[in-house]
Parts: C-alpha cells; sequence; structure tokens
C-alpha cells in the first residue's frame, strides 16, 4: 500500500548484507525536498554500514516508479535561493549514490519522469518492466534536465539526452531505454523481476565486498568534479524557474 504522508516516506531493510530502500510518495511517488534530504542521507549511512554490501533503490507501490520532482515546490520558488535550494535536492542524492562504494541495484516497476530518470541513471544496474517508459519533460515547463543530464549522459549517451530533453512530451518505452542502456533488463510482469531481482541479489551478497567496492569506482570514474558540477547547475536551474516564461508554463499546474 503506498502511503499517504505528504512529505513521503523512506523506509530500509538490511538483510543478509542487501539493504533496501524503499521511497514513496502519494503523487505518484513523487519528491519533496525533505525526502531528496532524508534519501541523500540514507545512502551516505549506508555507505559507511560495513554491514551492507549491496543496495537496492525501490519505490512504493505497483505503478510509477518516480514522478520526479515536487511541482507543488517547483511553482512555489519566490526567489534564486529557494530555486537553487529545490534543485539541489536531486544533484546531493545523485552525488550520494555516486559516492556510495556500494553497487545500487534499480528495480523500476512502472514510468517514470525527470529527476526519477536521473535516480535510475545513477544506479548501477537496473532491472525494469514493461511498464517502465521514461520522459524529460522539463524543456516543456521552461527549464531543463540540466542537474540529472550528466548521470543520464554517462548511462546512455549523449544522443539519447538529446532525444528525451528536446521531444519532453514523448514517452520511450522500456526497450528503447534499456537499448539505449539505461535499464540492463526488462520483464513482461512485476513478480517476473521481483524472482530475477531476488535471484541476482542473492548471488551479489557472496561476492568479496572489496572487489564490488573496486568496481564501483571503476564505473564512476571520471566523475569526481560532479560534486561542484551539479550544484552549478542547480543554480542555473534555480535562475530559470524564477524568469517570465517559465512562471508562465507553470501556472496551470498552480492549484
Amino acid at each position: 500500500m503506498s502511503t499517504d504522508r505528504v512529505n513521503g516516506s523512506l523506509y530500509t531493510k538490511i538483510e543478509n548484507g542487501i539493504a533496501t530502500v524503499e521511497f514513496g510518495h502519494p503523487a505518484s511517488n513523487s519528491f519533496v525536498s525533505e525526502l531528496l534530504d532524508r534519501l541523500a542521507k540514507e545512502f551516505a549511512k549506508l555507505a559507511a554500514n560495513d554491514e551492507v554490501s549491496i543496495v537496492v533503490l525501490k519505490s512504493e507501490g505497483d505503478r510509477a516508479f518516480c514522478a520526479g520532482a515536487s511541482f507543488d515546490e517547483l511553482v512555489a520558488i519566490s526567489n534564486l535561493e529557494e530555486g537553487k535550494q529545490f534543485f539541489s535536492g536531486f544533484a546531493n542524492v545523485i552525488n550520494a549514490m555516486r559516492n556510495c562504494p556500494k553497487p545500487i541495484i534499480g528495480r523500476v516497476q512502472g514510468k517514470t519522469v525527470g529527476g526519477g530518470v536521473g535516480l535510475a541513471a545513477a544506479c548501477d544496474y537496473v532491472h525494469a518492466t514493461v511498464e517502465a517508459a521514461i520522459k524529460l519533460s522539463e524543456i516543456s515547463i521552461g527549464i531543463g534536465p540540466f542537474v540529472i543530464a550528466p548521470a543520464v549522459e554517462r548511462k546512455m549517451g549523449k544522443a539519447a539526452l538529446a532525444e528525451l530533453s528536446l521531444y519532453p512530451t514523448e514517452w520511450k518505452n522500456a526497450y528503447w531505454a534499456k537499448e539505449k542502456g539505461l535499464y540492463a533488463k526488462v520483464y513482461d510482469s512485476i513478480s517476473e523481476m521481483d524472482k530475477e531481482l531476488d535471484i541476482h541479489l542473492q548471488k551479489l551478497a557472496t561476492y568479496n565486498p572489496e572487489a564490488l567496492s573496486q568496481m564501483k569506482k571503476v564505473l564512476w570514474e571520471g566523475t569526481e568534479h560532479w560534486g561542484k558540477l551539479l550544484l552549478e547547475r542547480a543554480e542555473a536551474s534555480g535562475k530559470l524557474a524564477l524568469s517570465p516564461n517559465t512562471k508562465q508554463a507553470l501556472e496551470k499546474f498552480k492549484k
């Protein structure tokens, strides 16, 4: 059952060296700033936990994986500091995932938009279902996927980033996302995915944690500057959020 908490929910279960992190929000598992902050801190905590060798990232329910950032908070941005703070949420989570020495395995059961695509891209290996279509809708509301772009480009390439970004109203299906490298495997159903995911996790948990950690370093080589880069992108996004064009585009989302 999905959470009804307005600030979302975050639960972690650790068993046999595997930490399962599950987030949720009543608005299609979207992220308010508080929930992003909690998730970034959770990854940092797991990074330092010697009892954990593998991390799983999943969301609640059987429909959307993640609807991105909270529109209510985006619409409410009134100054540059608020804008930078808002967009820094996903920057901090992606950097926490990048800095975590444990491989992060994603479980994507349904559609994912914007920042949710960034989360999937920041995972080291992703299992998904045929329902896990993706979309980067930011340009259509006057901003851009600038904070998550490095993660998406790293996983899928610049051409795929351009295809997603410059046709922001078009959904790309799960097989397209797999072909481009975002997903490792795509399944016909959640039950089939969870069965294979469990097998995969149990195998990974038996491997040398030091080898897994070294492999993680190799996978993320060349991203050492992201700590600064993503926050610069957050500030640039915050400025765009205050522009007249963006404010006008967001009017339709006001309640």
